[in-house]
């Protein structure tokens, strides 16, 4: 993947990135993932938080944290500017529909553009993944030492990956333990049941320097799984992963 990270700094405030430049593609061109940072300053916040519908507004008003509550505006803010610019319509008017398990989609209205997204963010860094006719899911996690990584692996892992990570060495366990959650979460949100769906039934690569790969889904291979996957890292301490559907 060609990857490329525009950051605005907590005391710039200017829009980042460029409205519906993309910064990174899988090798087809048929995915395009936009990375950008949250920490803008409270004018900016302001002047994006007139996209929001009624619904976010109030949503965002619930936040106890201001740090939290800018979070959502600027995250979910960005996303109707990059919707808007790939529909040719003004953020604000981007009609927004939520599946049974919360995943959003674009409202029936626009199901011509046949185009299909989704997001995550973790800390200060957003991560958009768009794609045309196929399902797809993303997910970010800044990389840190958490004290009960290995209960959490053994309870959330399969076997397969259980054991894998247990082999790595406690220095690359940080690491492995989250290319483990995103590539999990990943999938599960390009399927499109959250954690709903049994996360054992699916094993993924997660040794630090290993591709990204779906190893098996239930019974079947992972090559012939119907789904692919990748990772990349869009800052220092943060890593990523993005599954979307196979071409036909």
């Amino acid at each position: 993947m060609v990857k490329d990270f525009e950051s605005s700094p907590s005391e710039g405030g200017a829009a980042a990135p460029l409205p519906g430049r993309p910064t990174a593609y899988f090798a087809d061109g048929a995915i395009d993932i936009v990375v950008t940072r949250l920490d803008l300053r409270p004018a900016a916040v302001r002047a994006l938080a007139v996209w929001l519908s009624d619904a976010e507004r109030i949503r965002a008003s619930r936040f106890a944290f201001d740090r939290d509550r800018r979070r959502f505006v600027v995250a979910r803010a960005r996303l109707r500017q990059l919707l808007g610019v790939r529909l040719d319509v003004r953020p604000e008017s981007v009609d927004l529909v939520y599946g049974e398990r919360g995943k959003p989609a674009l409202a029936r209205g626009y199901a011509g553009s046949d185009l299909r997204f989704n997001v995550s963010h973790s800390d200060d860094v957003a991560v958009y993944a768009f794609s045309s006719g196929r399902e797809i899911g993303i997910d970010v996690e800044a990389v840190r030492v958490i004290r009960d990584a290995d209960d959490i692996a053994a309870r959330f892992f399969s076997r397969c990956e259980y054991e894998s990570y247990l082999a790595l060495d406690a220095r690359h366990r940080p690491l492995g333990f989250f290319n483990c959650w995103t590539r999990k979460e990943a999938f599960i949100k390009a399927l499109g049941d959250g954690l709903y769906h049994p996360l054992d039934s699916f094993d993924v690569s997660l040794a630090p320097g290993e591709p990204a790969k779906i190893l098996r889904v239930e019974g079947t291979s992972g090559d012939d799984c119907g789904w692919r996957m990748e990772s990349f890292s869009p800052a220092p301490g943060f890593v990523v992963a993005i599954v979307t559907e196979s071409a036909p």
